[in-house]
């Protein structure tokens, strides 16, 4: 199997490069960059340090980051470097039997943390995306023989819904209504939801007040 470390290594020596240069280079220890190279990555300071100094490294060498990080995390789980348990732990039925149940734990932890961001991301959806808004009425291009036109329509009910920038207000769904007195001729009304984030959604309808 070939490794990260070895391609890097031999990268290096084609381009005639000493360790000491490329530490220089690079702001990584000598001493790291041997581990990488030898692949005896439990002499990095943690797993996080050392995916950082192995992309570091391919970067300055002008090697594929994706190809040779991808070769260092096959290794690196092979390997299991970062013990979690220390090596006392000599009976493996007992170790057997712990590991499953930390790893049903885990999974349980992993899927109420799963549920939790899900509810919340779900819950202010519209805090982070332009707010929905649906006008029921008027219809866009209508003809109308009141000058006493009716609003209506639904948007979040967290939003703030300004109807020709006048501020309207909202039930607990989010449905608003407001009416407004306009002279004859044509108009537009502008029906703007704006979230907590400043994010807005805009309709126009257009619309002519005829007169009777």
């Amino acid at each position: 199997m070939i490794r990260a470390g070895q391609k890097l290594y031999e990268e290096r020596i084609k381009r005639k490069l000493t360790l000491e240069e490329v530490s220089k280079a690079t702001k990584i220890r000598e001493v790291f960059l041997s581990a990488i190279e030898k692949g005896e990555y439990s002499k990095l300071p943690s797993s996080a340090y050392a995916q950082g100094f192995v992309r570091n490294y391919a970067q300055f060498l002008g090697l594929p980051k994706r190809e040779i990080l991808a070769l260092f995390r096959r290794e690196f789980d092979i390997q299991k470097t970062f013990k979690v348990l220390p090596d006392g732990f000599s009976n493996k039925n007992e170790f057997s039997v712990s590991r499953i149940r930390f790893q049903e734990i885990s999974f349980s932890l992993i899927l109420l943390i799963f549920g939790i961001f899900t509810y919340i991301a779900f819950q202010y959806r519209y805090a982070v995306i332009n707010p929905p808004l649906e006008v029921y009425s008027p219809k866009d291009n209508s003809k109308l023989y009141s000058k006493e036109v009716v609003v209506f329509g639904k948007t979040d009910k967290n939003a703030s819904l300004y109807v020709n920038n006048s501020p309207v207000s909202l039930d607990n769904k989010g449905i608003f209504k407001k009416n407004i007195e306009l002279f004859s001729g044509k108009k537009t009304i502008t029906i703007k939801a704006v979230n907590s984030l400043g994010k807005e959604t805009k309709i126009e309808r257009h619309i002519e007040i005829l007169d009777r």
